[in-house]
């Protein structure tokens, strides 16, 4: 049988193709590279192969046509012009092929959808091609989709392919993608974006862009999988215009270090309309959207760090909305929780580190921080106490005291909105003096950054815990689950202080006038001290549960006993909000 491969196949795998194809079809093939007379590998059927094909299929099997099919595939799977895929490895990335097999192994990739999209414009094979330019190959139209088996869980899946036209998107990549994230709807299953594209297909655009069914429907289909499914994106390049909105529009984002990169328009682009001269890493790379714009959850050092971050976030969250996520069995925190009340100063201004608290109270090794460079004056994350997944919303002392600023506001919104989602019990640590005051946080909207905050803790129906772990001054406690919010339990450490502000400052506030009447120093600082340790008294957490604001202060040894006890009885605790569309807030 003969069978030809396309102009770019070596020797190596001539003899590859034919050998397979000998095979698998009980027949001597001879493989011929693009248009040459003579067969450049051959193979002959081997005899078990023959026998067992003629005795399986009474004498009846494959045809040509079948090994004609299994050619195109081949060809097909070779993805672009080869000097597109020798430029991969300068730049450190996969072959998407490779890719693939990565994330999914052997045996991983269920099944591909549209692996012939724009065949008959470029297959030399093709009738509607008189000359192939090899230049123009379009395998698959540059874009993957299928299902797979990821870690022993079921998702769909895109992935650009680079080598074709940079990724770029046209008419019929965009009609799978689309038609991979409307089956994710009715499956339920996760969706795994890995995106490499340089954006629209500029010249091609009238069969795309605007169309009712083109490439703005992606973002339509984003909108109503949010929620209902986890979307994990991971950006393996430079990701322009509209491919930069696929990262922004799911649940969770991972950018490569110093690969990704994503934005509104170009550098070139950038500097035709504000004459802005910028380096792609320098407007939109992996560390200015980790540290800056908060559109990375997490930086990737290498491609097989970003399966690894995934394979971990994924264990965390259920397949989709209404399903609990996965459990497993307990495992002791990486430190002793004897160790909490030493760890936590007396002094309400003193710094600690709120993972050192998180290390002795989650099971061990299980905290999986998110944006851990944005909005530093809180920790968000995922962890497991007793086995159960829950949200870690987190002031941290050690950075600007835990005051809340703007973008930790922002931050801690849109975790507690992604958390409510997917049925992950929620655990606040407050330990903060509130929102911060000045003219620069007032430009950057502390009122509305700050309201959205409030806003997702009111409107959270999965199990809420809080525990004052010291300093809950202003509108903290309000933001960080307090009595008022709908907690399930409020509960204090004895170091815990719940109050409008701080002793010094109420202080000054109050007794400012007082103080400054007393011209004695001495005298007037033995007061100030009397009106302070008077003020403490006053929030001090064993006035807040003598007065039933809040339902118990515990032993800090066992905060970890305490909470798993709780989770575990409110598992299934169900609430309802008012019948209405949505609120106006997020």
């Amino acid at each position: 049988m003969r069978v030809r491969i396309g102009e770019g196949a070596t020797d190596a795998e001539a003899s590859a193709v034919a050998a397979a194809l000998a095979e698998h079809l009980g027949t001597a093939i001879e493989v011929h590279v693009g248009d040459a007379d003579e067969p450049s590998a051959t193979a002959e059927a081997p005899e078990s192969a023959a026998g067992t094909a003629g005795a399986a299929t009474d004498d009846l099997g494959p045809t040509r046509r079948e090994a004609d099919l299994v050619a195109e595939i081949e060809d097909i799977l070779d993805g672009g012009p080869e000097k597109y895929k020798e430029r991969l490895s300068e730049q450190g990335k996969l072959f998407v092929r490779d890719r693939l097999d990565l994330w999914f192994g052997e045996n991983g990739l269920k099944f591909e959808d549209g692996k012939f999209a724009e065949f008959d414009s470029w297959h030399p094979d093709s009738p509607e091609v008189e000359e192939s330019d090899p230049n123009n190959r379009l395998p698959a139209d540059g874009l993957i989709t299928g299902a797979a088996t990821f870690e022993g869980r079921d998702l769909h899946f895109m992935a650009n392919d680079f080598t074709v036209k940079a990724g770029s998107m046209a008419a019929k990549g965009v009609e799978k993608f689309l038609r991979m994230q409307q089956r994710a709807l009715k499956s339920g299953k996760p969706v795994l974006y890995l995106m490499d594209s340089s954006g629209g297909r500029i010249d091609q655009q009238s069969g795309f862009f605007a169309n009712r069914e083109g490439i703005g429907k992606y973002y339509y289909n984003h909108s109503m999988l949010s929620g209902a499914v986890p979307q994990i994106c991971v950006l393996y390049g430079p990701c322009i215009a509209g491919a930069a909105y696929t990262p922004v529009f799911a649940d969770f984002t991972i950018m490569v270090e110093g690969m990704s990169a994503m934005a509104i328009a170009s550098p070139r682009m950038v500097q035709m309309v504000t004459g802005e001269q910028i380096d792609m890493q320098a407007l939109g790379g992996a560390r200015m959207h980790a540290e800056e714009s908060g559109s990375a959850d997490l930086v990737a050092r290498d491609e097989a760090h970003a399966r690894e971050l995934v394979a971990d976030l994924l264990t965390y969250l259920p397949d989709k909305a209404g399903e609990k996520p996965p459990q497993r069995d307990p495992v002791d925190p990486r430190k002793s929780p004897a160790g909490i009340d030493e760890l936590i100063p007396e002094a309400p201004n003193k710094a600690y580190d709120a993972t050192d608290l998180l290390d002795r109270l989650v099971d061990g090794d299980s905290f999986f921080e998110l944006k851990p460079d944005y909005g530093k004056e809180i920790v968000t994350g995922f962890a497991r106490l007793g086995g159960r997944p829950v949200g870690i919303v987190a002031n941290q002392p050690a950075h600007r005291s835990g005051a809340i600023f703007p973008d930790a506001a922002e931050k801690a919104a849109e975790f507690i909105w992604t958390c409510d989602a997917y049925e992950v019990p929620l655990l606040y640590l407050c330990d903060t003096p509130g929102f911060m005051a000045g003219s620069q946080v007032e430009k950057d909207a502390i009122l509305e950054k700050g309201k959205k905050f409030i806003y997702a803790t009111s409107s959270a129906t999965v199990p809420k815990q809080t525990v004052v772990v010291r300093k809950a001054y202003g509108a903290g406690i309000y933001a960080m689950g307090g009595p008022a919010y709908d907690p399930e339990s409020v509960i204090a450490l004895p170091s815990g202080e719940i109050g409008i502000m701080g002793p010094e400052a109420a202080i000054n506030a109050v007794y400012a006038n007082k103080l400054d009447a007393i011209d004695d120093p001495e005298e007037r600082k033995r007061r100030e001290a009397e009106l302070r340790a008077e003020f403490r008294e006053d929030i001090d957490a064993h006035r807040m549960a003598s007065e039933v604001v809040i339902d118990e202060i515990v032993p800090p040894s066992t905060l970890r006993e305490e909470l798993v006890n709780r989770f575990d009885f409110y598992a299934d605790v169900q609430k309802d909000l008012p019948d209405k569309k949505h609120g106006t807030i997020l």
